[in-house]
């Protein structure tokens, strides 16, 4: 047999660069979040807003939220949690729960540009 070489020696791991801890989990794909979020470039830091959707056993959540350098930035959220103030009281993580969850983050979202605009 000839000699074979070890690539992977000290060096290798000296110099060895790890990717982002979210990238290693699989937590989020930097491609498609960098697509998502990156706003067309003649609109002048004009901030692209995203509605975020979460379902969990017992809660839905909806955020409406934009990207800053800092990390993102969560201008309004709601949560099916709170639907029994307007009269659901019960179904919290069904189809109707959502809508009504997305509803009322509409609702608070137009408010919050009402006031800006006064």
């Amino acid at each position: 047999m000839g000699f074979v070489k070890v690539v992977k020696n000290k060096q290798y791991f000296k110099r060895y660069q790890v990717k982002f801890k979210r990238r290693r989990e699989g937590k989020t794909d930097y491609y498609a979040r960098k697509r998502l979020i990156v706003q067309d470039k003649n609109k002048y830091d004009t901030p692209k807003y995203r509605l975020i959707v979460r379902f969990s056993n017992k809660d839905i959540t909806c955020q409406v939220a934009h990207s800053r350098i800092e990390g993102d930035k969560i201008v309004c959220a709601a949560y099916s949690h709170e639907l029994p103030k307007y009269g659901i009281k019960v179904g919290l993580t069904n189809y109707a729960a959502a809508y009504c969850t997305g509803l009322l983050v509409a609702r608070r979202v137009s408010y919050l540009i009402l006031l800006l605009h006064l």
